[in-house]
């Protein structure tokens, strides 16, 4: 038994030091490079490095480390979410947005990039709107008080293709000179606007929602099977499945307000998740978390290094995700439980 305990203890430093490590090697690439060592040295002297090395200090905290923060929080929460979505509604091919708070967000979003509005009010309305559509959702899928999860999903597919349409819309009645190329950047994604205010601001949702996942993962083994055995373990199944998909859309719609769309971290991290460690929520939630900040990091580093002109995160996510989805499905032959 200590044995286990002590192995358990081991992979979980292993989870944590991964994205550590990664964002140690990743802070570094760029147009100025700096080496892991100098990276470290100046992460620890803070405000004394401004004086040995101004160069550094300022690519570091000022450019690079908001950066490094929003890609591994967003990555971890997206994944997370994902996971929880895909052992709650028990389907392989749920993400983030299947309860359309993706779309949502990016329809409060757009709006106000509509009226010129700064990146705050962009970030505020966009969490807004994500949390008005997983409530429109939820209340969609009530018959007679009560809810299932075939009307959840169903009704998440409907409120995403109703706020798809929403933001098709105000794309085209927005000026194709000013607004729409900065809107229709916006929604491929990108870390180019993190600093530290929007950090802030969206990082206590993306870490709450993150952590009710993490505490409540076990649960969602007991979630994924069928009401009545549920219930006959003592668990309140309303709450339980409240509490996950509000945490869930908290991460989607907060991501979602500071960096844009993001695809498939959410789709493919916990599938990956579960091909290392098996389909156990308890272990497939951490090993998402940690698997999602490492990924979003290697995304975000290529995006802004690869050429002069920043990569959309969405493309690369998609190009590099769809070929290996692909690899793990023919390994795995489809099979997921």
């Amino acid at each position: 038994m200590v044995r286990n305990k002590e192995i358990d203890i081991k992979i979980f430093l292993v989870l944590i030091l991964i994205p550590i490590i990664s964002a140690l090697v990743c802070i570094g690439f760029g147009r100025y490079s700096i080496s892991v060592p100098e990276t470290v040295k100046v992460l620890l002297n803070g405000i004394n490095s401004y004086a040995s090395d101004e160069m550094a200090y300022s690519v570091i905290f000022n450019v690079r480390l908001p950066r490094i923060l929003l890609s591994m929080l967003v990555g971890a929460g997206l994944a997370c979410a994902g996971a929880a979505f895909q052992g709650l509604f028990t389907n392989p091919l749920a993400t983030p947005d299947t309860l359309g708070v993706a779309s949502g967000a990016s329809f409060g979003a757009v709006f106000a990039m509509m009226f010129d509005a700064n990146l705050i009010v962009v970030q505020i309305m966009a969490l807004i709107f994500g949390l008005i559509a997983c409530l429109i959702t939820y209340n969609i899928s009530k018959i007679k008080g009560k809810s299932t999860i075939v009307m959840i999903v169903l009704a998440g597919m409907v409120v995403s293709a109703m706020f798809q349409a929403f933001v098709s819309l105000l794309k085209y009645v927005a000026d194709p000179q000013d607004k729409l190329p900065s809107i229709t950047y916006w929604l491929m994604g990108s870390m180019s606007g993190a600093t530290y205010k929007t950090l802030i601001l969206g990082a206590p949702f993306i870490i709450i929602g993150t952590l009710m996942i993490f505490i409540l993962r076990w649960r969602l083994n007991i979630l994924s099977l069928n009401e009545d055995e549920a219930k006959s373990m003592g668990i309140n199944i309303k709450i339980m499945r409240f509490l996950i998909i509000l945490s869930a859309s908290l991460i989607t719609s907060s991501a979602v307000s500071m960096c844009g769309q993001v695809g498939w971290v959410g789709l493919l991290i916990p599938h990956l998740a579960r091909m290392l460690m098996g389909s156990n929520n308890k272990t497939v939630i951490p090993i998402s978390i940690s698997l999602g900040a490492t990924f979003m990091l290697v995304i975000d580093t290529f995006a802004r290094s690869a050429t002069s002109a920043e990569i959309p995160l969405s493309i690369l996510t998609a190009i590099i995700g769809a070929p290996f989805f692909i690899g793990l499905l023919r390994k795995t032959g489809g099979a997921w439980s």
